[in-house]
């Protein structure tokens, strides 16, 4: 499939989830993936307690509404919080304080979900498993060594594909294609019907490659300031 041009947030969206249900999907998605608890619905966002130091918690924003993000930013913010804003970087920045650094793009992604088959890899075994409701794809090789692996957290209709990585020595063979085609097929048969994601720019070449459809860019930022006076 030909990009229409290098930068993903101006790929077109045919296909795509509707944004709010895309980001919904994700948000909730990545709380299970990353065995958080589940997302705080608020007006306007989406609030998920990572309780990691690197990440306390995130909020998620389904879409660019400048009164919330400028709430967030005067009263929430502390070290380890992190916005995740579904707009372009150049409508989200200009609301932010000193205090936070605005990350890569990142995309946010989504596609029907059918059973694909598995393309195999010669030198390559595919394995997949469950647990909870987290479904599990690696790409090992003959010799028992892990070259690539993700993820697809299911959620009723939803599979959110995470952590999708293959390892340096082993990339440049289609190993990616054969963990998401694995994932979809798992998350099928779980019955899932759509599958969302958040791309690097990197990632997003690959999945668009794969037929997955941009729903909307995705603006990172974290905060290093003191946690605001109660």
């Amino acid at each position: 499939m030909n990009m229409p041009t290098s930068n993903p947030s101006d790929w077109p969206a045919t296909g795509a989830l509707e944004q709010t249900i895309a980001a919904r999907a994700w948000a909730h998605g990545w709380a299970i993936s990353r065995s958080t608890p589940a997302p705080l619905a608020h007006a306007g966002y989406w609030q998920i307690q990572v309780g990691k130091p690197e990440q306390v918690r995130r909020y998620v924003l389904p879409e660019l509404d400048p009164d919330v993000l400028r709430r967030l930013v005067a009263t929430a913010a502390g070290p380890g919080v992190w916005l995740k804003v579904c707009a372009p970087p150049e409508d989200v920045a200009p609301l932010l304080s000193g205090d936070w650094t605005v990350h890569a793009p990142e995309f946010l992604m989504s596609t029907p979900l059918a059973g694909q088959a598995e393309s195999a890899v010669a030198g390559y075994l595919i394995q997949t498993g469950q647990v909870g409701a987290i479904v599990v794809a690696q790409v090992v090789t003959d010799s028992g060594e892990l070259a690539a692996g993700g993820q697809a957290a299911i959620d009723g209709a939803f599979a959110t594909f995470d952590q999708i990585v293959t390892s340096e020595a082993h990339r440049r063979k289609g190993l990616g294609r054969c963990v998401m085609a694995a994932l979809a097929r798992a998350a099928v048969d779980r019955g899932a019907r759509h599958g969302v994601l958040v791309a690097t720019e990197a990632g997003a070449a690959l999945y668009q490659a794969l037929g997955w459809a941009m729903v909307s860019p995705v603006t990172a930022a974290s905060c290093s300031a003191a946690a605001p006076a109660a």
